[in-house]
Formats: C-alpha cells, structure tokens, sequence
C-alpha cells in the first residue's frame, strides 16, 4: 500500500467501441499488479466516486471509472447528467457490460497489470457488478447494496430495470456482497434470496449484513453514512480482492 500515486481523466473503447470518458488512478509502482473497475452509483460521475478510484490505487490497484452517463451529458454537471439519464430510464444493461468488457480490457493493456480485474459498485452500481460479471470473464465482483438485483422494483420506480434473477446461474466470478440490515432496496428478504440462488447454483460468495446500517453506508457526503459499516466494508474489500486480484 502506498499513497503515491497518478490520477488522471482518459478515454477508452466502450459499447460497440464508442469513445467513453473514464478517471483513471495508477499505483507509483513497478509490482504486478491488478485492476479493479469501480461503477459509479445513480448519482453520477462524481467527486466521491472519484475519491474511491484513488483509495483503491492507494490499495495498489490499477483503478478505472466510466463515465455511464458520458453519452447523454458530455461535459455535465454529475447532477444535471444523472438526472438526465434517469429521465430516460437509466443506463441500458447490453451497455453497462459492453462498458465494463471495455474498461476491463484496458486495464488488461495497462504496463504492469497481472491480467486479474474486479469490478465493484454502490447502489445501482451494485446491481450493475453483479450483471457485468455474469456475463464477462472477471476475477472477483463486489455488490455494495445493490437494488434489485433480485426483488422487484415498486410501481412508478423511475427506472427500466429488471431483476437478475434468470441471470444469476452464469455468474463467472466470487461475489462480496455488502448490506444494510435496515435498508429496502435490498431489503433483508431480497439479499436471502440471492444468497439462496447462488447457494443452488454452487456459485462462490461471501455476504455481510450491517445490523445498524441502511443504504448507502459507505457515502461519505451523505446522512446515511456509518463509520462502523463503512470501515469494516473497506477491509472486507480489501482483503477480497487481496485474495483474487493478487498477483
């Protein structure tokens, strides 16, 4: 672990090779080395997701953040992007991977780099690693309460969003998974429900709930942040991705 590190905003090959925009942060070091793609939450692209792309360079990853939204709002305020995606139903599924495949690959590509990446995200980014990794070759997931990844969402929810359910029996990666014990989406009946499924399917996992926690812990800027959740959920993480992004 080190704090001496680069960080910078960079372009790569996304969905059906558009140009997306992506931060970027690298380790100063010349160990092999992992890389991990953080999925930014609803809310965007912004400066607390960010902040988390440099921890895990600090953690000693190669790290990468696409820009989701980049598409509808080049140049966007992260509010004003965000608000304009949810308006038209959020980030498309088939994108979501073919952006994560192209964050992935460039990670791969990077001086350095062990071949290993994970992916993890907050919220909907929870949802949107566990959809990446049934779908793409990736060494370790993290799902940080992420919604409807089984459940189902509520009359008038905003966005066109399924479940995973159907999807689930091809996950290609150990998944860690984060809750809140109060939270709703995903409720405690919800995260049960994904333990049972991946249990049938003999799929590798490793789930924690924070019994004082609800959505969005780990959120810093934000009321529901838990001090206790959050520095517990970091070494979890850490120690996850130690395990299968190591070199």
């Amino acid at each position: 672990m080190s704090d001496s590190l680069t960080a910078s905003t960079i372009t790569f090959a996304g969905h059906h090779g558009d140009e997306v925009e992506a931060y970027l942060a690298r380790p100063d070091s010349a160990q092999p080395r992992g890389g991990v793609v953080v999925i930014h939450h609803m809310p965007g692209y912004d400066r607390s997701t960010k902040e988390m792309v440099r921890r895990f360079a600090e953690l000693g990853y190669d790290a990468i953040c696409p820009n989701l939204y980049f598409r509808e709002a080049p140049g966007a305020d992260p509010a004003d992007a965000a608000a304009s995606v949810r308006a038209a139903g959020g980030v498309p599924d088939e994108r979501l991977v073919g952006d994560v495949a192209g964050a992935a690959a460039y990670l791969r590509s990077l001086p350095g780099a062990n071949g290993k990446v994970g992916v993890i995200g907050h919220c909907s980014g929870g949802r949107q690693s566990v959809l990446a990794a049934c779908h793409l070759d990736l060494d370790a997931a993290v799902d940080c309460y992420g919604a409807f990844v089984t459940g189902t969402p509520p009359e008038g929810f905003p966005l066109k969003v399924t479940n995973l359910v159907d999807q689930l029996p091809g996950l290609r990666a150990p998944l860690l998974g984060l809750f809140g014990a109060t939270d709703q989406f995903p409720g405690p009946e919800q995260v049960a429900e994904l333990e049972s499924i991946l249990t049938e399917h003999g799929k590798e996992f490793e789930f924690h709930t924070y019994p004082d926690a609800g959505h969005a812990f780990f959120a810093v800027d934000r009321p529901a942040y838990n001090v206790a959740a959050a520095n517990d959920g970091w070494e979890r993480i850490d120690a996850f991705f130690g395990t299968h992004l190591g070199a």
